[in-house]
């Protein structure tokens, strides 16, 4: 069983790789972030396949956090990327 879990894991890191491609190469700022998702949803995915194999519990913290980090990339991806009024009252503001 840890062997099939080793192979899946390696499987997907070497996905995850070829979605580095698109994150330098990518002809939009779009097609960046959605290999930047992938990264974040394929290395959790990664993290919990090595968390069980290995028997290290604490490997499952990791893939969480970097889980909401890609989701927090996400959301501030999208809120600069909207140029809506509110977003630009609010960098105003800030001042």
């Amino acid at each position: 069983m840890v062997s099939f879990l080793l192979a899946a894991a390696i499987f997907i890191l070497a996905m995850v790789a070829l979605g580095l491609f698109r994150v330098f190469c990518g002809p939009t700022d779009v097609d960046r972030m959605m290999a930047v998702q992938l990264l974040g949803t394929g290395g959790s995915a990664v993290l919990l396949l090595l968390a069980v194999a290995v028997e290290i519990p604490a490997i499952v913290d990791v893939a969480l956090m970097l889980a909401l980090l890609a989701a927090f990339a996400a959301v501030t991806f999208v809120t600069s990327a909207s140029g809506s009024p509110a977003a630009a009252e609010d960098a105003t503001d800030s001042r």
